[in-house]
């Protein structure tokens, strides 16, 4: 599969309100330091559930904690009540939902970033260790262009298939993307077992993120015939079946939260396809869900 290099990572967080980075001196500001850092999240949000995978890979509980938000927010404005303490301290009268994921610095109590695919990328550079390098340095653009591909030709190309208020063209045109895209990636990874590399990478976080969002939300507003379409890449979800069986990926998967985040905030009709569920994802995650903690996040 050709995955051509592309500028920009197109993210639910794409307007995130901080943009702060973690640096390697005291110079940068928010510099590198055991323990200094704090992560604030929900695995019922898919950048959420990325910062989440990305950090037990990292193995990283006792470096930079991570607290565990509830997967509907409480807020009427969509945001968290936990959070909104961070928010207030980072920014005057911040008008906005204090949204997650969220990395703060316990030395000022103020947010460094809400951006998660720099989140991400800051947690695995500087506190990395010696562990197989989730970005590697001669594939950051094809790391880009992978998580391009999953978000215009899966996430987007689904939600635009589902979407109760398109035409009929529009949504055929969607499904026949959505379509083309799994099959690229069924003829890639029938002779790879990871996404780029010959071991995990950022990459293969994106993509079986964004296969459980297609399994998990997305097909609930997909009629029976594009959902059986959908299945019929067994290679791409005995992928995502064998990366739920690691326990870095598995044991974040809170199939309950999600499902109950979808019904909250979706406002479109269900199709008939959304009884068929495509992979039995509970019988094959490792580990329990990670159950919501109610920490004071300061």
């Amino acid at each position: 599969m050709s995955v051509t290099p592309l500028t920009g990572h197109l993210s639910a967080q794409h307007t995130a309100a901080f943009h702060g980075r973690i640096g390697l001196d005291a110079r940068s500001g928010h510099y590198a330091v055991p323990r200094r850092f704090r992560l604030h999240l929900s695995t019922a949000c898919p950048d959420g559930l990325r910062v989440a995978v990305t950090h037990s890979l990292l193995g990283l509980d006792d470096i930079c904690p991570a607290v565990y938000l509830p997967a509907v927010p409480d807020c009427p404005d969509g945001g968290h009540t936990a959070l909104r303490p961070l928010y207030d301290a980072s920014a005057h009268r911040y008008p906005g939902p204090a949204l997650g994921p969220v990395l703060s610095d316990d030395w000022s109590g103020r947010i460094v970033s809400t951006h998660a695919p720099d989140i991400t990328r800051d947690l695995a550079r500087h506190f990395g260790g010696d562990r197989p390098p989730l970005y590697p340095c001669d594939a950051e653009s094809e790391i880009d262009a992978f998580a391009q591909m999953c978000a215009q030709g899966i996430g987007s190309a689904a939600q635009r298939a589902g979407s109760a208020g398109g035409e009929q063209a529009e949504r055929a045109d969607a499904l026949a993307e959505l379509t083309q895209t799994l099959d690229a990636l069924e003829q890639w990874l029938a002779g790879h077992e990871y996404a780029i590399r010959d071991h995990l990478t950022a990459a293969d976080v994106e993509l079986w993120v964004t296969l459980v969002q297609l399994d998990t939300v997305h097909r609930y507003h997909l009629d029976a015939a594009a959902v059986r379409s959908v299945a019929g890449h067994p290679t791409v979800w005995a992928y995502a079946r064998r990366l739920a069986a690691h326990p870095a990926f598995g044991a974040h998967l809170d199939l309950d939260g999600i499902a109950r985040r979808h019904h909250a905030r979706c406002q479109g009709l269900e199709a008939a396809g959304a009884a068929v569920q495509i992979l039995d994802w509970a019988a094959h995650a490792d580990g329990t869900p990670a159950a919501p903690s109610q920490a004071n996040p300061l």
